[in-house]
């Protein structure tokens, strides 16, 4: 562990204690003012975030064989747990977008806050252009894939419950908008479309849409802190711990495995993946919990669960990548 991510892992701790305080304290009110700034969150910045993102992928410059060395294991996995869930989803009773909360908690990292200091201070310029490659399409595949997963869960469990627009070609209709009008996606497909079809995006709109995408962080981080004094972790500690170890643990040896020997990956591209899937639960994940009112004191619980943690399973996974792979070059 660094100095900088140790820093960085303070600074993180910092901003969420505040939200915690402000959520105790009542400052922003008595009624739900969390799920007010998780809304403008999950509505106005996010979205600039994610259009502003793809708008600006130059894809002729993206190392495509790396990125399928990270997304396709990480998607895997994240497939594998929601099926897990989803095949015991209604003798536990829980809410129908639960299966999609608890695998993207699972499988979607903190590649910005804690990543992008890491791989600097790791292996400098040749690391950081690999982990920016991943950050670019991160959001684009985890959050597009689950938000079309729990529209679909949802629209079922609409129809099983009896709800009146049950007709099969009216329910695949709703499922199919809902999927793509919607503040993850529809800035996704437009951001793309804009990147293909469009020159750059002009400078003054560029400079709004940064503006914007700036308050992501520190939102998500004071959300995090005020969902745990509103929920706490009674009830959730179990069900965190298990997501977080899946997260620390488990996927980023789905990675190393699959990237070195299913696709013969090695070297600095090897160990940026692997710790970018090492990477403790992102804060987005928070914010698709309360987009869809499920699981949000184990989500909440599951963020700083792995983040504390990382502490110690960060220098672990160097230490597997050190001894296993061939000499990389630091900084």
């Amino acid at each position: 562990m660094t100095t900088v991510v140790f820093l960085k892992l303070l600074a993180l701790f910092a901003i969420v204690a505040l939200g915690w305080v402000a959520g105790r304290l009542r400052w922003l009110g008595e009624n739900d003012p969390a799920r007010t700034l998780s809304s403008a969150a999950f509505y106005i910045f996010i979205p600039a975030l994610l259009f502003r993102t793809t708008a600006r992928i130059d894809f002729r410059t993206l190392p495509f064989g790396t990125l399928a060395a990270f997304f396709v294991p990480v998607m895997l996995m994240m497939l594998a747990i929601y099926a897990w869930q989803r095949r015991g989803n209604r003798e536990r009773r829980l809410p129908a977008a639960a299966p999609s909360v608890r695998a993207i908690t699972a499988s979607f990292g903190n590649t910005v806050q804690i990543g992008v200091p890491m791989v600097t201070a790791l292996w400098g310029e040749a690391g950081l252009t690999i982990h920016i490659a991943i950050i670019s399409l991160h959001a684009l595949t985890l959050l597009s894939v689950l938000t079309a997963l729990v529209e679909i869960d949802l629209a079922r469990e609409r129809r099983e419950g009896g709800h009146p627009d049950t007709h099969l070609l009216a329910t695949v209709g709703k499922t199919a908008r809902n999927t793509i009008i919607h503040p993850v996606v529809l800035p996704v497909l437009a951001g793309l479309l804009w990147n293909v079809l469009l020159p750059p995006i002009p400078a003054i709109a560029d400079e709004i849409l940064l503006m914007l995408s700036q308050a992501v962080v520190p939102l998500c981080l004071v959300l995090i802190g005020m969902a745990l004094a509103y929920y706490g972790v009674k009830g959730a500690a179990k069900g965190a711990v298990v997501l977080s170890v899946l997260k620390l643990l488990a996927l980023p040896a789905v990675v190393l495995l699959v990237g070195h020997w299913g696709m013969g990956l090695g070297g600095l591209p090897l160990a940026v993946i692997v710790m970018a899937a090492a990477m403790p639960v992102g804060s987005n994940a928070l914010i698709f919990s309360q987009r869809y009112e499920a699981m949000e004191a184990e989500t909440t619980a599951a963020i700083v669960f792995s983040t504390f943690a990382f502490v110690l399973t960060a220098p672990l996974w160097l230490a597997v990548l050190s001894f296993w792979l061939s000499p990389m070059s630091p900084r």
